[in-house]
């Protein structure tokens, strides 16, 4: 595995501001489910203590649907979700590729997330928030 980096990332209007260790070379996911699909969100999941907010926690919103597990955050302001708690691993954080900083980046592979078969999806992913 990858030694980790301090990724840097946050909101359009820059309210929201938070940081990630996670690789260079980031191993990315793109759902195909209808939020995902519609906001063009590329998935990096993490275990909690590998993310933490710096700044804009007051500017933060929240969104749930159909189970509620997942705890959309967004900026109230600009509007972006630049993280969130996923259904597919409660325990971590996703952050989403696109709100990283590009400086820390080497590269980006995507591989997709099929939510039509979403059980088989959550088990192959699992280990991500571990």
């Amino acid at each position: 595995m990858s030694a980790f980096v301090v990724h840097h990332g946050g909101c359009h209007c820059g309210r929201v501001r938070f940081e990630v260790d996670a690789p260079a070379r980031i191993d990315a996911l793109e759902c195909n489910c209808s939020i995902c699909r519609m906001s063009g969100y590329l998935h990096l999941i993490v275990p909690a203590v590998r993310f933490r907010l710096l700044q804009g926690g007051e500017f933060l919103g929240e969104y749930a649907f159909h189970t509620g597990v997942a705890r959309h955050r967004f900026c109230r302001v600009c509007g972006i979700k630049s993280f969130y708690v996923p259904r597919s691993n409660p325990d971590g954080i996703d952050v989403n590729v696109r709100c990283l900083d590009r400086a820390t980046i080497e590269n980006i592979s995507i591989r997709q997330f099929d939510d039509a078969d979403r059980d088989a999806a959550t088990v192959a992913i699992a280990h991500l928030s571990r």
